[in-house]
């Protein structure tokens, strides 16, 4: 079935047809120019006829009530002229006898089409620098990148997720001879990855001042990719102790990967595209490093070699770019990292595209901002870090303290604050616009009242505890919405395809977010409202039961697009 705004559009494409043949806009064009008034008495959806007016030769109003009459047989609404504006109502018919039915029918797949059907979407998210802990900056690429993966599977794509590990660069050189002058292997097989950081850290610091500890560490990386033995087995080691803190994170967050293919699985494969910028011209000397000139672009130039020959983050991206086009045939490879890194994706594509590939139009960069607590930024290099398994940890105790007062007898407690806890943290970054900087607050993101994850999981186990307590009331039937609280909830509930069509088309995972908090306050107002199982009349019951399933149904989908869990009770 189309939705609303479709069908309302393919409308006013035939009445402007009627009146102005060949005005050449389509209904695509159309549903682009459809607007949400911002007062619902005055209608659903309206279409603005300002661009309307040179074409017909009329004022705004004059068109707005032409059309009117043309669309007066409205199936699904009523259409009225306002001002310059065409404003449509849905009908409740049309709410209570095709959209509740839609959902109904498709249950878990309301909300998907297949405009991915037959193309394959490469998405690198998380991609952690090994050898560092998970903080809460490595949150965005994580959440947002998982739930771009799972929009697009809703949608038909197939997704390929990488987590393209930091296992290689220099700081790789800093690591091993940081080890080397201070570390012990007992202490780190103790310590974990703590330990390393303490090192890295600490070699850091010492390197301010201290030039000859720079050309020490590069001198360390520049053995390891000669392949020295010693360095090759260290390196092996400090990448195996990092991986396991990445993977017991990325499993808290019901994050997935299909391929783990770090930095270092490059290592063989750059030659070649160093050799093929040399042969199209592209290479350049500078001062002893090899660049590609991109001055032309407004750029400064890319680095593609060091001085002493070593590799740099463009040139493994530019490997890896390949190989995973020869290798899945993209349609799409999104690249989740922050803004920062901005010009360093716009070199590289350009790159990429000088090189003569003819797929470098299909590299997306989707950046977010920055996250720091309490207006401190965070640095791993300086050791100001807040670890994501210490915020987890601290979210997950402070829910089991709020859960211990409300819910004492709950079964599984502990399985429902982990899922509440984390949750809680995952819908708090997600809510925001990706590209804005965050300021996080764990006390504002586990409140159960507002725009929360707590409050949108809390939701959805109203849904559950209503539905299981309707057990015995048969949800069949047409039925008829007698409510505005009724009509606010469908209404809602259809514009679901539109907000998951919308996320895809903006890699905007906060479209779904702020919807989910639409469904919930549109919901918690037709609970409210609306007794639903003490509803006077039988129908009126069984009609409010199928409501509060549709939006159970919605709500849930939604909750795991962006990543999240859907306890049953809280």
């Amino acid at each position: 079935m189309q939705n609303f705004k479709y069908i309302t559009a393919k409308k006013i494409s035939e009445a402007i047809g009627a009146l102005v043949p060949d005005a050449g806009f389509t209904v695509e064009d159309i549903v682009t120019m459809l607007e949400y008034p911002p007062d619902t008495s005055m209608g659903d959806v309206a279409f603005p006829c300002f661009r309307l007016s040179k074409l017909m030769r009329m004022a705004p109003p004059k068109i707005a009530s032409a059309l009117a009459e043309k669309t007066a047989d409205f199936e699904a609404g009523t259409s009225q002229a306002v001002g310059g504006y065409l404003n449509f109502k849905i009908s409740d018919g049309y709410l209570a006898g095709h959209v509740l039915t839609e959902i109904e029918e498709k249950g878990e797949k309301f909300g998907s089409s297949n405009i991915g059907e037959g193309k394959t979407v490469v998405l690198d998210y998380c991609s952690p620098n090994l050898m560092k802990p998970f903080h809460i900056g490595h949150l965005g690429t994580t959440v947002i990148g998982h739930s771009l993966k799972l929009l697009h599977q809703f949608v038909g794509y197939n997704c390929v997720g990488i987590n393209y590990l930091g296992d290689w660069g220099t700081q790789f050189g800093k690591q091993i001879a940081a080890y080397k002058k201070w570390g012990d292997r007992e202490t780190i097989e103790k310590g974990g990855v703590d330990e390393l950081v303490k090192l890295y850290v600490r070699y850091n610091n010492e390197c301010e001042d201290n030039d000859a500890l720079k050309d020490e560490a590069r001198a360390e990386f520049h053995k390891l990719e000669e392949g020295d033995e010693e360095n090759l087995a260290l390196w092996k080691w400090f990448v195996e102790v990092s991986f396991e803190e990445c993977k017991k994170t990325c499993d808290l967050l019901g994050v997935t990967f299909d391929s783990f293919k770090g930095e270092s699985f490059y290592t063989d494969k750059m030659p070649a595209q160093v050799e093929k910028l040399r042969e199209t011209g592209l290479l350049k000397m500078d001062e002893g490093a090899s660049i590609v000139d991109l001055s032309d672009y407004n750029m400064p130039p890319c680095l593609i070699l060091k001085k002493d020959g070593s590799t740099l983050y463009p040139t493994r991206d530019i490997a890896a770019a390949v190989y995973r086009k020869n290798t899945y045939d993209f349609d799409k490879c999104i690249y989740v990292t922050s803004s920062a890194q901005s010009l360093h994706f716009a070199q590289w594509f350009k790159v990429v595209e000088l090189m003569g590939y003819d797929w470098s139009d299909k590299l997306v960069h989707v950046p977010y901002g920055t996250v720091s607590i309490d207006g401190a930024k965070l640095a791993t290099r300086t050791g100001n870090v807040v670890l994501l398994r210490d915020l987890f940890r601290l979210s997950i105790e402070k829910v089991s303290e709020i859960m211990n007062e409300k819910s004492p007898d709950l079964e599984n407690r502990e399985a429902v604050a982990e899922a509440v806890g984390i949750g809680a943290i995952v819908f708090n970054y997600l809510y925001n616009s990706r590209i804005k900087d965050i300021n996080f607050t764990l006390e504002q993101a586990l409140s159960f009242d507002g725009s929360t994850g707590p409050y949108a999981q809390y939701t959805y186990a109203r849904t559950c505890s209503i539905l299981e307590k309707a057990a015995g009331v048969v949800s069949e039937g047409e039925g008829k919405l007698t409510s505005e609280s009724e009509a606010a909830l469908l209404k809602t509930l259809s514009r679901f395809p539109e907000i998951v069509a919308n996320a895809i088309e903006e890699y905007e995972p906060s479209n779904i977010t702020r919807y989910v908090i639409d469904v919930c306050t549109a919901f918690n107002r037709f609970y409210r409202d609306c007794p639903i199982l003490t509803a006077e009349e039988e129908e009126q019951r069984q009609f409010r039961v199928r409501l509060t399933k549709a939006a159970k149904t919605v709500l849930g989908t939604a909750l795991h697009l962006i990543c999240m869990k859907t306890p049953e009770k809280i």
